[in-house]
């Protein structure tokens, strides 16, 4: 009798154990988001403050260029919950429907050329003479690669318009050619190589540049890609990037900047997800901090996915324009 209590004990307590390690797998999420690279500060703050009130969720972040992220899931079949694009149309166009159903347009952004103090020309160079600096020998600029990073043909848009704006034949082309070797596969990379005085100027999103404590010259509207009203100005320039297939090209064109997010439809963790997400469009979670740190809210904005966002976002959508 006394060996089988001592074995009725033990398999009681195996039972136990084995029962409270299972909920407490249970208990802790882990969630996993790539993300646009001029998101990567606002986002840390997002998940140390979401994690204050979740402290059971893990959260793990990967930076790339908004193109790289997608082709992550696409292509190499990488475990992700959420994605979080420079470029709304990423999500629009390479991963709905058979990765995503939705997208909510949540920040705007602008480009700028981003300095600092010893670049060269930096007490020379403003809003009316930044080409000619850039087109100096003596001058290195560095941008992202736009097969890779919104940021990149941002770059090459913002060049080509321009081109019209201060009418200097043959400037995008110009800037192509020049400085190929500090082409980055995300605009962040490039911060380094600025900081080390390794080039004097970069192609970069303005609140990147206050993020990071950096001079930029703000840049005009007609060619900033900031403003909604000149969108139709900013559709007359074009730019080919690679496609979805190998061999294969895509046509970006001119328009505003725009962020967007999704949950992937696969996800194992919707719930978790779905609630980060709230966090990260509510008014006193994520937009305050993307505000404070230089990404203006654009929450609610219209959504062509509207009918496919989950009800408990709908709120941070518009159904119509």
């Amino acid at each position: 009798m006394r060996k089988i209590s001592l074995i009725s004990f033990a398999i009681a307590a195996i039972l136990l154990f084995s029962c409270n390690n299972a909920q407490n797998k249970s208990a802790n999420k882990q969630l996993i988001i790539f993300h646009a690279g001029s998101l990567s500060l606002p986002l840390k703050q997002m998940k140390e403050e979401f994690q204050k009130e979740n402290p059971k969720v893990e959260i793990l972040m990967e930076s790339a260029g908004s193109v790289a992220c997608a082709r992550k899931i696409t292509d190499l079949k990488k475990d992700c919950d959420i994605m979080a694009s420079a470029d709304y149309t990423i999500i629009d166009n390479m991963l709905i429907p058979n990765y995503a159903s939705w997208n909510i347009k949540f920040a705007s952004n602008e480009m700028a050329i981003v300095y600092h103090e010893s670049s060269r020309y930096a007490n020379e160079i403003n809003a009316e003479n930044w080409p000619e600096i850039l087109m100096k020998e003596d001058v290195i600029y560095g941008r992202s690669d736009p097969n890779s990073d919104p940021c990149g043909y941002r770059t090459l848009l913002t060049a080509q318009l321009a081109e019209n704006y201060y009418h200097i034949d043959g400037f995008e082309n110009k800037l192509k050619s020049k400085d190929k070797a500090y082409v980055r596969p995300k605009e962040v990379d490039l911060l380094a190589l600025l900081e080390s005085n390794t080039i004097d100027y970069i192609f970069l999103y303005r609140s990147v540049a206050e993020q990071h404590h950096l001079k930029y010259i703000i840049l005009p509207d007609s060619i900033n890609l900031k403003n909604p009203d000149l969108a139709d100005f900013y559709k007359t320039a074009k730019v080919d990037i690679t496609g979805k297939t190998p061999g294969s090209l895509t046509t970006k064109t001119g328009e505003p900047v725009v962020y967007g997010i999704t949950v992937l439809n696969n996800t194992p963790n919707k719930a978790i997800a779905l609630k980060f997400i709230n966090f990260v469009l509510s008014k006193q979670g994520g937009v305050k901090i993307m505000e404070e740190n230089g990404q203006p809210s654009m929450v609610p904005s219209y959504s062509e996915t509207y009918n496919a966002i989950p009800e408990k976002l709908k709120p941070y959508a518009n159904p119509t324009k």
